[in-house]
């Protein structure tokens, strides 16, 4: 197997085709997190993007490999802060040893998050596992329903209800799934920040490059990739979002929020409700919500989960040891209090509080936190 290193905008034609390819072949890598058009839009924001290309001796190209540089040895997935389905595209079969990859790529350490099944060079390193859920939409929307009302939800049909209060109460409600100028994605982008403040969370969209990752996806509409923005409105007036990504039959939820003063009518539900109905339709089969952990609606919304990933790789090298020393102790603490329940919730509530407190107007009381629904 040969490895070539190279920045994502500068593959070439036969190079995306192959990785087009390779998704369509295998539905588990349809992640559009996974897409070359991804890679591609994170390297026009951050210098360190690159992707290994895989190729037998024969030239074929067996796998792409897309990661950022986070120092000169070690790497992360592509826009790993951000994305929700990560891993190496591949053909079927390909075998190879993930320590000797990151040789060939002149790595010492690489670390995953969201990685998506089906990748067993990377999952002897998992250190880490949750569950992804899932909205199935391979049957239609009324399966769909169907499959919550067999599992005894009863959340389609409160929100329903709730939908027609807002309806009488705050005006016609009314739905759509590609929406497309700048104005209601600068909305979003601003609801989900005070969101962000109000849980005590860094805002993402505190970062320049993300925002202008954001900006770039929500204009990129190509076949097998797509940004969408999805707005649900109340006489009109927007009262709810959501930015993602979705390939031909995979949508994968991103930034979904809402405005705090219709909070009673669990916009956010509604909105889903909406997307699965709208991209079922559109041929979607699945909507990822990504990892479930602390998210009542994922919960109620999902019809089945994956399990996704993370970890680290290391070779077994002085700067693989010196990656270790510096990240293993940090990870560990943070794991800890994410898998006990108790320290999790004394850091959540925690977070809250500073995060009400910054919220605080000046000379007021302080701002409303968004639930979470």
């Amino acid at each position: 197997m040969r490895v070539e290193v190279t920045r994502p905008r500068d593959l070439g034609a036969a190079e995306l085709a192959a990785w087009r390819a390779m998704q369509d072949a295998d539905p588990g890598l349809a992640n559009p997190f996974m897409s070359a058009g991804y890679a591609i839009a994170v390297d026009q924001v951050i210098a360190g993007a690159r992707v290994a290309v895989l190729r037998e001796g024969s030239g074929r190209i067996t796998g792409f490999l897309p990661y950022e540089l986070h120092g000169r040895a070690s790497a992360g997935a592509i826009g790993g802060w951000l994305s929700l389905g990560q891993g190496l595209v591949h053909a079927p079969g390909l075998e190879l040893d993930a320590r000797e990859l990151l040789r060939s790529c002149g790595l010492s350490a690489f670390a995953f998050g969201t990685l998506v099944p089906g990748q067993p060079w990377f999952d002897p390193y998992a250190a880490k596992r949750l569950d992804s859920a899932v909205m199935d939409l391979s049957g239609g929307f009324a399966a769909f329903s169907e499959a919550l009302r067999a599992k005894g939800s009863k959340v389609e049909k409160q929100t329903r209800y709730k939908e027609r209060k807002m309806g009488r109460q705050a005006g016609e409600v009314t739905f759509a799934f590609d929406v497309r100028d700048d104005a209601s994605l600068a909305l979003v982008r601003k609801w989900k920040s005070d969101q962000y403040r109000a849980m005590g969370r860094a805002d993402r969209f505190a970062k320049p490059w993300v925002v202008d990752l954001v900006g770039r996806l929500h204009g990129t509409h190509d076949d097998g990739f797509a940004g969408v923005l999805s707005m649900l409105y109340a006489d009109g007036v927007p009262v709810a979002g959501h930015f993602g990504l979705r390939s031909d039959h995979t949508l994968v939820t991103w930034f979904p929020v809402y405005d705090p003063e219709f909070a009673k009518f669990s916009p956010g539900l509604i909105l889903h409700l909406h997307m699965a109905e709208e991209a079922a339709a559109l041929g979607v089969r699945h909507i990822d919500m990504g990892p479930a952990v602390g998210w009542r609606y994922k919960q109620e919304l999902r019809t089945h989960s994956i399990e996704v990933a993370e970890g680290v790789v290391r070779r077994r090298s002085p700067a693989g040891a010196a990656h270790w020393l510096r990240h293993a102790p940090v990870a560990r603490g943070r794991d800890l209090i994410l898998g006990n329940r108790a320290l999790y919730g004394m850091a959540d509530r925690t977070l809250r509080t500073v995060g009400r407190w910054r919220s605080r107007p000046a000379g007021g009381q302080s701002a409303s936190e968004p639930p979470q629904r």
